[in-house]
């Protein structure tokens, strides 16, 4: 294989000319091929290419850099193969991509392996065929029946794929048969390298030319089919579709076979009419999305919005930043819409960014029936094909504003005049695993700067690094404190659990307070949200005996119980078994769940509340595709009274008969061993209880806790942010927290755990010898200390924010991590650099 392609071209021609590629694998440099005479008209940068990487490897790079200057220390292999005929990524998106490499402390490799669509990547799937010296009739040794089976079915085939002989062969034997005749020589196995894309098409067909514009020649062909009941009938369903006499050019665009068929049109009568050369059958190529049609004429704004954005307007003048902060239901999507709508109207392109993807769903109706066609989705959730798609649609212009969540920062735009981070503060921005980890609303920021665009960074509880940079002028900053028409803000209540305990009134989870609620607003045929950001039946369970807790074989955390599955799972590698019936140290059996999550809630509130309608929108019961769509569907419709959800349930939604909001835990929010703990608590319980009351009604939202005195709780019902910003900053300045500092941790992991321990106790004193004012901290075991068999120390650095302070230490903690890698003791350590972790 190392010499396969090496002949194909030579290596190098009359003009020495090179390209560095980018490839998709964690290395610090690019490669540099050579390019063949035959491609060196059309190369340039951005354009895809396949070259062989190792001996073995087929991969697709993308083209950074033409030039005539050959590598040093290499020879160049030859380019394999030119992959396009235009550009897929453009040169803003690798210097972007370059930045996140340098910023977020990884390879530009892994960088663009994030980047591009699993589509627009190369793959390789194994093939066999006959070899060709072998002879079948004189083998020259003994063959078994599964042989014989194999090479008699391979013989009928210039090739098959391995994945083929696994059908052919009972009990999926096919490898063990293909290893022993390549052994013998029989069989020769290759890899046959594809595209994954692949364009939806549609079957049409359409009256062939001779007949458009001659009446008497079409008379003439129904006279011809007389007794032939049902070509006429295929023709004549034709006819009444297409109008080829008042309109003879729709029949160039023809119609979809499958009309014809839904119409009761025989598949075999249509065959023998293009056979006949009738008609003739044509692919083209469709969209894969369907887009519903423009049905808004404008964009209504209040006087209160209007004001708000010739304020958005005005500060754009002078900062290309700008934090939009207006309460939950002041309306901030139609001051988004008009926005995005002028920008449009300037030939510029808008991206607006979300959280997750089930905010995608709600908006994404809202702002097609505005931007129509115009407007392209964009997330994880798409299919490879899809996303491929939704990418040729920005590289080709039919996209001119998406809508999605972080990896659409990764699309070819050319010529970005607004980006709109939605829900700014939003944990979910941040990738943490695999590299690039980076920080999508950061991220945003710089990707606008370098298409010299505006940012809007748009939410009701701002994250402490947005607005501390808005109150120090580096950004613009607007606040919108009234609600959208007449809806006012939520009632509050405290819940005493423990009150509550003693006196005996907790049921099944739920206070008094909370339950009679419940009743009163299911009585009015209201709605009501719960939340409760534990998925799953309980965290875990345990032995009333002993005490024993089923824990994971792979990490060090217990077992979440899911009640639906019967089983036991860990969250974090996926490991589950079934429920034991008994202890497994002690043998009793009184084995009992302990902590409540949504699928318990789901339970206890059908027990309590038998007459409703409830349904759980968890991370569980959205796994596929459309299942947020199809679950808030549903609660728009109002065929849910109940919906029990995790965080997802915090994020933008828009319903206009819920009324109530119960926490069930405020506590597991607020007490969480994390600096950021009570900034998230304030924004996650501001963000549902802003669910309640959107419309003419004030809602109710009731939070259930053990400790009511708890000062953030009057801060959050009073909706005082900047008192409990003015607190949280002053703690975070005296003990060195962002935004103060720069936080950077660095995780080794080795499934061993002297050595994962040792590699961070080397990388540490290496690091302190690097010259920048800094803090580190650790190494220790991390919080949870083994996640799939892998061992994990923490180093935690906070790092000065002066200056090129950040950008030297980068490159420094870069050049020590290559360091102890060339050591052959830490070979096998992984260290994960997480800049900004959250």
């Amino acid at each position: 294989m190392e010499d396969l392609f090496a002949n194909q071209y030579p290596a190098a021609n009359s003009k020495n000319l090179y390209a560095d590629i980018i490839l998709p694998v964690p290395i610090p440099k690019w490669f540099t091929y050579s390019v063949g005479l035959d491609i060196q008209d059309q190369i340039g940068i951005g354009y895809r290419v396949m070259v062989q990487f190792g001996k073995k490897k087929i991969l697709t790079g993308i083209v950074a850099k033409v030039h005539q200057k050959a590598p040093d220390v290499y020879q160049a292999k030859p380019i394999l193969d030119l992959l396009d005929d235009f550009p897929v990524v453009n040169a803003l998106q690798i210097k972007f991509w370059s930045w996140m490499s340098s910023y977020y402390c990884c390879h530009i490799g892994e960088v663009m392996n994030a980047a591009l669509p699993s589509g627009l990547k190369l793959s390789t799937e194994s093939k066999v065929q006959v070899h060709p010296d072998f002879d079948f009739d004189n083998p020259g040794f003994p063959m078994d029946d599964r042989e014989i089976l194999l090479l008699e079915t391979l013989s009928k085939h210039d090739e098959m794929n391995v994945e083929q002989f696994d059908q052919l062969l009972p009990g999926k034997t096919s490898h063990k048969i293909i290893k022993s005749l390549l052994g013998k020589g029989a069989i020769l196995v290759y890899e046959s390298v594809r595209e994954k894309f692949s364009p939806k098409t549609e079957q049409r067909v359409r009256l062939t030319s001779k007949y458009i514009g001659k009446e008497g020649l079409l008379e003439s062909l129904f006279e011809d089919l007389k007794g032939k009941e049902k070509q006429e009938a295929v023709l004549l369903k034709y006819l009444q579709q297409v109008s080829v006499f008042q309109k003879p050019e729709a029949n160039a665009k023809g119609l979809e076979k499958k009309v014809l068929t839904d119409h009761g049109c025989s598949p075999s009568s249509i065959d023998t009419l293009v056979k006949k050369g009738v008609m003739e059958s044509f692919k083209v190529l469709v969209s894969r999305f369907e887009v519903p049609p423009v049905s808004d004429h404008g964009i209504e704004l209040s006087p209160v919005q209007q004001e708000a954005l010739q304020q958005i307007h005005r500060q754009f003048e002078e900062k290309n930043t700008l934090l939009l902060q207006g309460i939950t239901g002041s309306g901030k999507t139609e001051i988004y819409a008009q926005l995005i709508k002028d920008v449009l109207q300037s030939g510029s392109q808008v991206l607006l960014l979300l959280p997750e993807i089930a905010l995608t769903t709600h908006l994404v109706h809202r702002l097609q029936k505005i931007f129509g066609d115009k407007m392209g989705v964009f997330h994880s959730k798409y299919s490879d094909n899809e996303r491929v798609e939704v990418w040729q649609g920005v590289l080709k212009g039919k996209y001119n504003f998406i809508i999605g969540v972080r990896s659409s920062l990764f699309l070819p735009f050319d010529s970005l005049g607004l980006v709109i981070v939605d829900e700014e503060h939003e944990s979910s921005y941040k990738q943490f695993d695999p590299a690039p980890r980076f920080q999508a609303r950061d991220a945003a920021i710089m990707l606008s700067w370098m298409h010299q665009a505006k940012t809007l960074l748009g939410t009701a509880t701002p994250s402490f690094e947005s607005y501390y940079n808005a109150q120090n002028g580096k950004y613009g900053y607007v606040k919108i404190d009234k609600r959208y028409g007449n809806a006012e803000l939520p009632h509050f209540f405290l819940a005493d659990i423990l009150q509550d305990k003693k006196k005996n009134l907790l049921k099944l989870d739920f206070t008094r307070l909370l339950r009679e609620k419940i009743q009163a607003t299911l009585n009015r045929q209201e709605q009501v949200l719960i939340f409760q950001n534990r998925r799953g039946y309980a965290p875990y369970i345990s032995c009333d005996e002993c005490g024993w807790i089923p824990e994971c074989e792979h990490c060090d955390v217990s077992l979440t119980y899911h009640q639906y599955q019967d089983e036991l799972r860990c969250h974090y590698c996926g490991f589950k078994e079934k429920v034991p019936v008994s202890c497994h140290a002690c043998g009793s059996q009184k084995i009992t769940t302990v902590g409540t999550g949504t699928e318990r809630i789901e339970e206890s509130l059908s027990l309590l509340f038998p007459e409703a309608r409830i349904a759980r929108m968890d991370l569980d019961t959205t796994r596929s595709k459309y299942g947020y769509q199809r679950i808030l569907e549903d609660f728009s419709a109002g065929n849910v009274d109940i919906l029990v959800g995790t965080q997802m349930i915090t994020k933008g939604l828009d319903f206009d008969k819920v009324s109530l909001v119960g926490i069930v835990d405020a506590d597991r929010i607020l007490f969480y061993p994390d600096f950021r703990a009570g900034e998230r608590a304030f924004q996650q319980i501001t963000q549902v209880a802003g669910r309640a009351g959107r419309r003419d009604k004030t809602g109710d939202v009731i939070i259930q806790t053990r400790r009511p005195d708890q000062l953030i709780f009057r801060q959050i019902i009073a909706g005082n942010y900047n008192d409990f910003y003015r607190l949280e900053m002053a703690e975070r300045k005296q003990f060195f927290y962002p935004p103060f500092v720069k936080n950077i941790k660095i995780i080794t992991k080795h499934k061993d755990f002297k050595t994962a321990e040792t590699a961070a106790k080397f990388l540490k004193n290496l690091l302190m010898d690097i010259a920048a004012k800094k803090i580190i901290l650790g190494p220790e075991k991390s919080l949870i200390g083994k996640i799939k068999n892998l061992y994990l120390f923490e180093i935690w650095i906070k790092l000065d924010r002066s200056g090129n302070v950040q950008q030297f230490f980068k490159q420094q903690l870069m050049d020590r991590i290559a360091e102890l890698q060339a050591d052959k003791r830490f070979r096998a350590v992984r260290f994960l650099v997480d800049v900004d972790p959250y």
